[in-house]
């Protein structure tokens, strides 16, 4: 059945793999919110911008740890890190605007753009998204602890192969899920279509989970 969801061959071994599991365990973690909290577009679409900007840490990390045996590597880095840093950085806030003016209704008089950091935090904590945001970093660095480090991935890519590789899964999964949130907002977020929104997220979660490890076990080993 996954091998259908997903598109892909799905080794059976790779399903039972810690950092799959957590993937999905802390993709449910919002199912708690959406019934028992009362989530509706705007709580689940702000958590999963937090995501993003946890995946553009670790992503920073990568090509930190990236082919240490080249010593060359470390000049690629010095322009690929800050540049990377800047351009996402810019993908991110641009991405925070538009869901914060369109889901959360901070265009409006009454509610000024939350442009201070500190207010950002705010609503988080109002939305009591934080604990699945800590759900979600535990998992990404699982992930990054057993595969990228404990699999030997960061010998076998450099820093500038890791650049663009958040934005495949970023673009892909958001532009999907933000057209579902207008559906939503439009059906007044029932229940049923915001738990549908969250399976389509943790399939595509799985997808690109199971393609980049897919991808460092094609490459030849250093």
């Amino acid at each position: 059945m996954l091998n259908r969801l997903t598109g892909m061959k799905v080794d059976s071994s790779e399903l039972l793999r810690p950092s799959l599991i957590a993937l999905i365990a802390a993709n449910l973690f919002p199912v708690y919110g959406v019934v028992f909290l009362g989530w509706e577009v705007f709580p689940l679409l702000m958590l999963f911008w937090l995501e993003n900007i946890i995946i553009g840490g670790y992503n920073v990390l990568k090509m930190l740890l990236a082919a240490p045996g080249e010593s060359a590597g470390w000049g690629e880095k010095l322009f690929v890190i800050p540049f990377f840093c800047v351009h996402y950085g810019m993908f991110a806030f641009g991405h925070g605007l538009f869901l914060f003016g369109v889901f959360g209704g901070y265009f409006r008089e009454d509610m000024p753009f939350p442009a201070d950091v500190a207010v950002v935090f705010q609503i988080i904590r109002e939305a009591q998204v934080a604990w699945v945001v800590l759900a979600l970093a535990v998992s990404h660095g699982l992930s990054f602890v057993l595969n990228y480090i404990g699999r030997g991935e960061y010998r076998q890519v450099r820093a500038g192969q890791l650049m663009a590789q958040p934005y495949a899964r970023v673009v892909l999964l958001h532009v999907t899920i933000i057209l579902g949130g207008f559906l939503l907002m439009v059906l007044q977020s029932p229940i049923a279509g915001l738990l549908l929104l969250l399976v389509l997220k943790t399939v595509l979660d799985i997808r690109a989970h199971l393609r980049e490890h897919a991808k460092y076990r094609s490459l030849p080993k250093p």
